[in-house]
């Protein structure tokens, strides 16, 4: 279990951001400057609208303490390779989506230390696990903004195969993050069973309401139907890969996935139930209505 948390984790979550990078050209962040009133959209959607859904989510489900601190971690999270492939299949506009998912994930590496750090302390108290805020940001930068970086290098110096690759990259990254998702839900099966009945109701909720709320927003801004469905799309579904892979190291294990990670773990399972459904409904809609 050591080795999983220490090094199979953090590799195989840079493993996802490469196959991101990888995808990504410099005319994608052009193409959000161009688009900025949209990119601004998704990204206070994400940056402030998740974790707002998420707190009032876990007060109305009662969760306290690691599973409560857990949830916003989740929720602090940014999309991952699976909001683009998501997209793609909702016929999305995955140029913004693969834009937004790259912008906030480096944004993150500022974000997601400070809010978890006030999460953490809020929700857990005294029972708060100790970790360096510096730290942790420099752990999110080796495991996401580098590996875009690395990816996006060999994108620009080797086109041709990064364009061979990265169909097989994005595969290998889907693997994973199943893997990965069941090998957290593994290692805590006795808690998963202990809180499975609050807490997958209030991750389905969550997961819903904002892929609802994302694109009534969008619809509001007087977005495109594609446009709408790809901020439904990246305000849904979370890097729940990035959480359970921060976890061990906000809580300072090393001996398995702490309780801290169990939401990301489950939400992983439970995104899958709520999002194909909902993706097949936006795909049976031409435009929107």
């Amino acid at each position: 279990m050591d080795i999983l948390v220490n090094i199979v984790l953090p590799l195989s979550l840079a493993v996802i951001m490469l196959s991101l990078g990888i995808g990504l050209t410099p005319a994608d962040f052009r193409r959000v400057a161009e688009r900025g009133w949209v990119f601004t959209i998704g990204a206070l959607c994400q940056l402030l609208l998740i974790p707002i859904v998420a707190y009032i989510v876990i007060l109305a489900f009662g969760l306290t303490g690691a599973i409560a601190a857990g949830v916003m971690l989740l929720a602090f999270c940014p999309g991952g390779v699976t909001s683009n492939v998501v997209s793609r299949l909702a016929q999305g506009d995955v140029a913004l989506s693969v834009s937004l998912t790259a912008l906030i994930s480096l944004l993150s590496i500022i974000t997601v230390p400070l809010f978890v750090g006030w999460s953490v302390a809020h929700f857990m108290g005294a029972d708060a696990p100790e970790f360096s805020v510096l730290s942790l940001a420099l752990a999110m930068f080796l495991i996401t903004a580098l590996p875009v970086a690395i990816g996006m290098v060999i994108r620009h110096f080797a086109p041709q195969f990064a364009i061979r690759v990265e169909p097989k990259l994005v595969v290998l990254a889907s693997v994973l993050f199943v893997l990965i998702v069941l090998a957290a839900i593994a290692s805590n099966w006795d808690l998963f069973v202990a809180n499975f009945a609050s807490l997958g109701p209030a991750l389905a909720v969550l997961n819903i309401v904002t892929m609802l709320a994302g694109l009534f927003i969008g619809a509001g801004f007087g977005l495109t139907w594609a446009e709408q469905k790809t901020i439904s799309i990246e305000v849904g579904i979370q890097n729940g890969t990035l959480g359970i892979t921060l976890a061990p190291l906000i809580a300072g294990v090393a001996g398995g996935i702490p309780t801290i990670g169990l939401p990301s773990a489950v939400y992983g399972a439970i995104m899958y139930l709520t999002a194909i459904p909902f993706v097949l409904w936006l795909r049976s809609r031409k435009h929107a209505s």
